[in-house]
């Protein structure tokens, strides 16, 4: 399984961006999908969370509003658009995949992850 993570970079505070992750060697439409992040000195949390099809989704309180989660199983491609980006979602985002779960919210459902990319806001 790997997974491939694109999209961060620089940008201000109250900017946005729009991170992407092809999936290979699963059945995308059958894996719980999520975003992370972790910042330096910090553990890695969970951002938000997608079901199979689409229609459920979750978010950590601190982005609810600010970011949205989606997918598209024919590219198998999951993306978060970010919002009103804030100098405390500075981090490196990783995306995971959790094969045969639903809606997986908790963190030890995800059994593959990705290389991550870097998100850097400036205040």
């Amino acid at each position: 399984v790997q997974l491939q993570a694109s999209g961060g970079g620089l940008v201000q505070a109250g900017g946005s961006l729009r991170l992407s992750c092809v999936a290979s060697g699963l059945t995308f439409s059958y894996a719980g999908m999520g975003w992370f992040r972790q910042a330096p000195g910090r553990e890695r949390d969970l951002v938000a969370a997608v079901s199979w099809g689409g229609t459920r989704t979750f978010y950590a309180v601190s982005v609810k509003g600010r970011f949205t989660i989606s997918r598209d199983n024919a590219k198998n491609t999951l993306y978060l658009q970010m919002n009103s980006l804030k100098p405390e979602d500075t981090a490196g985002y990783y995306c995971a995949a959790a094969p045969g779960v639903f809606y997986p919210t908790d963190n030890e459902k995800y059994t593959y992850w990705g290389q991550g990319t870097l998100v850097t806001v400036s205040s």
